[in-house]
């Protein structure tokens, strides 16, 4: 029977655990996508309101905001590429 089919080798996964092992990287993927989206625009809201409330300048304002976007975009593809 070897000379037909030779003996598995235990270090190659078989391609259903390749399947599966794609789709749970996807999934860690996009828990960690919606986490920072979840957590993104509480953050906002909150920053916006206590600018707002210290009459600061809209310009300033908007350079705090993509400032914020720019730290949870840096955390998101950081914590795609630990999972």
């Amino acid at each position: 029977m070897y000379s037909i089919f030779h003996p598995l080798d235990v270090d190659e996964p078989l391609p259903r655990e390749l399947i599966r092992q794609g789709w749970r990287d996807r999934m860690c993927e996009i828990r960690v996508l919606e986490v920072t989206g979840a957590l993104y625009l509480p953050a906002l809201i909150v920053v916006m309101i206590a600018l707002g409330s210290m009459h600061v300048n809209p310009i300033f304002g908007f350079v705090v905001m993509a400032a914020i976007f720019g730290a949870f975009l840096v955390y998101f593809l950081s914590a795609r590429d630990r999972v």
